[in-house]
């Protein structure tokens, strides 16, 4: 019992001691242990940044040091400046660009190695082979050896003169480049500019969809072209021949320092599309006023045949689907263009026009009868729904009810103007489970702004011309598309979610690109957004309203032509003025630097000055027509006659009706009464 008890004790002290230590040891870390802080300094989560880390291939000096090995300015800003957060940032982004290119190098040089392998391969199974035929025989093996190694030298000659012809074409690329020296060029269009980069951003002239004059390189094709090229460029700077190449003294290459893609400053590059792409990248020295430059030449090789074949579209039919709520007018005007363009010239369209409900409903159906009759046209077929309009969901219902096989479907709008030379493009540019055809169209300006005033407007084929002043293309719009139906089904069609007009279109574009198809985006000479009013509702968020408002902004007018209209008050004031300060200036002289205000050339008058009815004929290069005689905006007092300028002799026609107009003119004038006329003298 005693033994019993004793142990019973020594369990019971033993387990108190346990539960006594572990309370110490918590309470310990609990008062002793340092506080933790939201932003550790940066040495205790990464290493430094001039550290000589192995896995990063680093083994030179302190990035941005001297020659003395210190650093530079960089530090001491960051320390004044950005909070630790933004260094963090900063740092993670040189670590991960200096990761990708290592990994990119190891890639190439894994590459490279097989390349050699599969070489050292096959020149030691050819060997073989001809050891095998000399061991079968003095005259066999003599006889095979012989064939075989003429047929082997034979290769060898053939891939040794392509290699020689192909390093002499890209020879003389480069010779033919601007590179060393340059090329008299005719005149300032002629120049090809160069683009700036760094390691994070590219600065352009041409700008893309971003519409972005800086902007990172988003696409896969040139963040893969700058890497390729920074690497190249820092392999040949840290490569000892290359200090030999670039004649440097002796005693600086034992000292030389180890060029990472910190060092990189800037680079520029330009491609002519018929010679190749130049590229040069500026570094840091080893002084701090010593910069490394290194130019690159990537030639662009001859053409090579792909393929050639010959495509017959005689038996493919479109089907348009038009999704429409009201707009009966556009409807109609819409009809007019089909009937000409599909009915009488192509012959080889379905209309399906998916109308929302039941306003106007009996017009749009009486403009379609109207067609059918007077065009002898049957293909084509009204949908109606009662339900709020949403532009997927009635193209999603047009492609759906289509029942005779696999049909190429043309999504359109009401407000979509396009030619015979537009249907066969997008028959041509797609194919059933491989190719599907975004285009992109040429957006109309304000008609209203383009040619002085509504009553001035000319018919709608008349204004569809592709100038800087008549519109833009439109290469934010995904709306107008060509694909197949069992593309469209199996993609998933338009997300039917989606109330209104746009982001549907945007969707289907996204999942088109996601998929294996290929998807063709390039502009359409022959597909026209005809320009209609915007609304910018007041029930709108102000950053959306403003959205709407620089959209209508950009869709009124040029930025040239916005302008004019802006300054339009200090315009009028310069003439008033001018016209003081010169009160003997005649009013055709006043006429003329009018019209070079407005970007045109006076040529002609007729009477004198002081005559009522003063005429002026004005070639304007940027109309797109020859336009009535009309009175100018309010501050120009005189009719003038307005004639586009053409080279010659496409010109002819156009001059030639134009002088006829000014004779009926002259004609006109002189039947007037005496007290109008200007004086003879």
């Amino acid at each position: 019992m005693l033994r019993r008890g004793l142990l019973t004790w020594v369990s019971r002290v033993g387990g108190l001691l346990v539960l006594l230590c572990c309370s110490l040891s918590l309470l310990y870390l609990m008062t002793c242990s340092p506080p933790h802080s939201n932003n550790p300094p940066l040495s205790h989560v990464l290493p430094h940044a001039g550290s000589n880390h192995p896995s990063l291939g680093g083994t030179g000096p302190v990035v941005g040091a001297g020659p003395s090995g210190t650093r530079g300015g960089g530090d001491a800003s960051q320390s004044r400046g950005p909070p630790a957060a933004h260094s963090y940032q900063l740092l993670l982004q040189e670590r991960e660009e200096q990761h990708r290119l290592y990994i990119s190098s190891l890639k190439k040089q894994i590459a490279q190695l097989k390349e050699d392998l599969q070489e050292r391969s096959l020149q030691l199974k050819r060997v073989q082979e001809s050891l095998k035929t000399v061991a079968n025989g003095p005259a066999e093996g003599q006889n095979g050896g012989a064939e075989l190694q003429g047929a082997g030298f034979g290769e060898v000659q053939g891939a040794k003169s392509q290699q020689s012809d192909l390093q002499e074409f890209l020879r003389t690329q480069l010779s033919k480049a601007e590179i060393s020296s340059g090329s008299r060029l005719p005149n300032e269009y002629a120049v090809v500019p160069f683009e700036s980069f760094t390691l994070q951003k590219m600065y352009q002239l041409e700008m893309g969809l971003t519409r972005h004059p800086e902007e990172k390189p988003v696409r896969k094709d040139k963040r893969d072209e700058l890497g390729e090229v920074l690497e190249a460029a820092l392999h040949s700077l840290n490569t000892p021949s290359s200090h030999q190449d670039n004649k440097v003294p002796a005693e600086k290459t034992q000292t030389s320092k180890v060029y990472t893609p910190s060092d990189f400053i800037e680079g520029i590059s330009r491609t002519e599309r018929d010679k190749g792409t130049l590229y040069e990248l500026t570094f840091r020295g080893e002084a701090s006023h010593e910069f490394r430059r290194l130019v690159l030449f990537r030639p662009f090789g001859p053409l090579m045949k792909v393929r050639n074949e010959r495509m017959d579209t005689t038996n493919i039919m479109i089907n348009i689907i038009v999704p429409l709520s009201r707009r009966a007018d556009k409807f109609k005007q819409f009809m007019h263009n089909f009937r000409e363009v599909c009915v009488r010239q192509d012959g080889r369209v379905h209309l399906t026009v998916v109308y929302f409900g039941k306003e106007q409903m009996s017009e749009v159906r009486s403009t379609l009868e109207n067609t059918s009759r007077e065009a002898s046209f049957k293909n084509y077929t009204l949908l109606q729904l009662d339900e709020e309009f949403s532009r997927g969901r009635g193209l999603d219902v047009g492609a759906r009810a289509w029942k005779g096989g696999n049909v190429l479907l043309f999504f359109c709008d009401v407000d979509i103007y396009f030619t015979a030379d537009f249907l066969n493009t997008c028959r041509l540019n797609t194919q059933p489970g491989k190719k599907v055809f975004y285009p992109v169209l040429f957006s109309q300006y304000n008609p209203a702004l383009i040619y002085g005033s509504p009553e001035h407007i000319p018919p709608v084929e008349q204004q569809l011309v592709i100038k800087k002043d008549t519109g833009f293309w439109r290469d934010f719009g995904f709306g107008m598309t060509c694909q197949y139906r069992s593309d469209f089904i199996n993609i998933g069609g338009f997300d039917i979610d989606i109330k209104g007009w746009g982001g549907e279109d945007v969707h289907l574009y996204r999942k088109y690109l996601h998929s294996n198809l290929l998807v063709v985006r390039a502009p359409s000479r022959g597909l026209f957004h005809l320009w209609h009013e915007k609304h910018c509702a007041d029930e709108l968020p102000p950053d959306q309203y403003r959205m709407c408002m620089q959209s209508k902004a950009m869709n009124e007018a040029s930025h040239g032509q916005l302008g004019m209209l802006f300054f339009r008050h200090e315009i009028e004031a310069h003439l008033h003025k001018q016209k003081l300060q010169n009160p003997k200036k005649t009013r055709i002289e006043d006429m003329k630097t009018q019209g070079e205000l407005l970007q045109g050339k006076c040529y002609n008058h007729l009477p004198e000055p002081q005559c009522k009815n003063c005429v002026g004929i004005c070639i304007f290069p940027t109309l797109p027509m020859l336009h009535e005689c009309k009175m100018n905006p309010p501050y120009l007092r005189t009719p003038v006659l307005y004639v586009k300028a053409a080279p010659w002799p496409a010109a002819a026609g156009e001059v030639f009706a134009a002088f006829r107009l000014g004779f009926r003119i002259i004609f006109h004038w002189l039947q007037t009464s005496s007290q109008d006329r200007c004086p003879s003298k």
